[in-house]
């Protein structure tokens, strides 16, 4: 746990997360730029759906990142529950926001898809269902985060022991269309196989690679902000402490 802790010191990790940020964010822009620019104008239409394929290269990418948002949550909470890591919680709050838009975005463009392709905005099925419910759960970690910030420590663990409970819909999500009988396609990547034609899986690679890098470079700025605001609220408590002793 040394090499973990060595980034627990709030400055030493501002050390790393002021050059990393800006690099994120113009990559990841110009590669997401790039890909889209190429999926929605270059690429060819699909065989059977035709030109509303191409917002599979924003819908695909805020999936993964909005399960990808949680799933880093949950791994910053179990960390700070388990070894009271400073920078955890403060780690699961910064994904926390941006998660959440992923989460939405990916609801938005799967309702524009399914209506020329299922002839509806909507289905209750499990994976638009479990998305929908993943989107509720961010609202919800975020309004404990924002009532445990205000609290003070000893409320921080309850949106840590939310953000743990809430992980059980990454799973559920993932295996919702193997699962259920579903109007959603299954899987069009899995490991070591793919069933798109090159040059739609290199487009989305391209575009989920730098939306992943924005995500990246989000979080980190929010980070910064988080701790920038905690330093804030410290000196002026200690003023106003000073103040009251003189």
């Amino acid at each position: 746990m040394a090499p973990m802790h060595a980034f627990a010191n709030p400055a030493r990790f501002l050390r790393l997360a002021r050059p990393l940020t800006a690099p994120l964010l113009i990559v990841g822009g110009l590669l997401v730029a790039a890909s889209l620019w190429w999926g929605l104008v270059h690429a060819p239409a699909e065989r059977l759906q035709g030109d509303s394929v191409r917002i599979l290269f924003i819908h695909v990418p805020a999936a993964w990142l909005g399960m990808g948002g949680w799933t880093a949550i949950a791994v910053a909470s179990f960390v700070e529950l388990v070894w009271r890591h400073p920078l955890a919680g403060i780690g699961a709050r910064a994904a926390a926001v941006p998660g959440a838009f992923f989460a939405l975005l990916c609801l938005v463009t799967g309702s524009i898809w399914g209506r020329p392709a299922w002839g509806t905005w909507w289905v209750w099925d499990g994976r638009l269902t479990s998305m929908l419910v993943l989107f509720f759960l961010y609202l919800s970690y975020l309004a404990l985060a924002d009532a445990a910030s205000k609290d003070g420590d000893g409320q921080s663990r309850i949106p840590a022991i939310f953000g743990l409970v809430g992980a059980v819909n990454i799973p559920i999500i993932h295996y919702s269309v193997l699962w259920w009988n579903s109007l959603h396609q299954p899987p069009s990547i899995t490991l070591g196989k793919s069933e798109m034609a090159p040059e739609f899986l290199w487009t989305l690679l391209a575009a989920t690679v730098g939306f992943s890098l924005l995500f990246g470079g989000v979080v980190l700025a929010r980070m910064r902000m988080i701790l920038a605001d905690n330093q804030a609220e410290a000196r002026l408590r200690r003023r106003a402490m000073e103040a009251a002793d003189a």
